[in-house]
C-alpha cells in the first residue's frame, strides 16, 4: 500500500481527498494536515510515501514545504493539488520536484488516473539492479508520458470515449470495433483514432492477415 498524507488548509477538502485516496486500489490515507507545521510533524511521525499537497497553507507556502523536504534522508514524493494556476507557481513546483500538478476543481476519475500514474512510476523505479541509458531515459520520461492526455489539454467528450475504449480493450482495436462499441460511424471513429495517434495518446498497430493489406488497429501508447 502507498501511504498517503493529505495536506490542505480546508479540513472539508482534506476529508474529500482522503476519501478519494481510499477508493483507489493500492493507496491508503494515513493522515490529514491543515498547516505546514502539522504536515512536518505528520511526515516525521507517519513516514508517508506520498503527499497530496495544497499550495495555499495558512503558515507557509506548500511550495516552500515541498522544497524543504529535500533535506530529509528519504523524503516523500509529492503531488500538488491546488487552485493556483499561475505559471510561476507551476514552474516552482516542477523545480521543487513535484511528481504532478493537479488543478482544482477535478473529478474522481482524473484524481484516480494521477494516482495510478504515480503508482506505475513508483513500481518501475522500485526495481533493483543497474539500469542502462535506455532504461534511465524511460524512467525520467515517464512523468511526461504517463499523463499525456492531461498535459496536452482536455479532450472533447467523444474523443475521450474513443481513448477510453482503446485503453480498455484487451488487444489492439480498429475503427470498426470502436464504432460498434460507441454507436458512431466508422469514419468518425477513424477520425478520432487518427487524431489521438497524432497527439501521441495511442499508437498504431498493423494487423497482418494471410493476404491483402494490413489492418490499422490501435493500442494505448506504451
Amino acid at each position: 500500500m502507498i501511504r498517503t498524507l493529505v495536506v490542505d488548509d480546508d479540513f472539508r477538502v482534506a476529508h474529500i481527498h482522503a476519501e478519494r485516496v481510499a477508493r483507489v486500489p493500492g493507496f491508503e490515507c494515513v493522515g490529514e494536515a491543515y498547516t505546514a507545521a502539522q504536515a512536518r510533524e505528520a511526515i516525521e511521525q507517519l513516514e508517508p510515501d506520498l503527499l497530496l499537497l495544497d499550495v495555499y497553507l495558512p503558515d507557509e507556502s506548500g511550495i516552500s514545504l515541498l522544497k524543504s523536504l529535500h533535506s530529509m534522508d528519504a523524503p516523500p514524493d509529492c503531488i500538488l493539488i491546488t487552485a493556483a494556476r499561475d505559471l510561476e507557481t507551476v514552474r516552482s513546483a516542477m523545480r521543487g520536484g513535484a511528481f504532478y500538478y493537479l488543478v482544482k476543481p477535478f473529478g474522481f476519475d482524473q484524481f484516480a488516473r494521477e494516482l495510478e500514474a504515480y503508482r506505475t512510476w513508483r513500481e518501475q523505479t522500485a526495481a533493483e539492479g543497474t539500469a542502462d541509458q535506455a532504461s534511465i531515459d524511460e524512467l525520467f520520461g515517464m512523468q511526461r508520458t504517463l499523463r499525456p492526455d492531461v498535459l496536452r489539454g482536455k479532450l472533447p467528450p467523444s474523443m475521450h470515449k474513443v481513448l477510453t475504449t482503446v485503453r480498455d480493450s484487451a488487444e489492439p482495436i480498429g475503427a470498426a470495433a470502436v464504432a460498434d462499441a460507441l454507436g458512431m460511424s466508422r469514419p468518425t471513429a477513424q477520425r478520432y483514432l487518427s487524431e489521438l495517434e497524432r497527439r501521441g495518446l495511442i499508437e498504431l498497430h498493423l494487423e497482418y492477415g494471410s493476404t491483402g493489406r494490413p489492418t490499422n488497429t490501435y493500442r494505448p501508447r506504451r
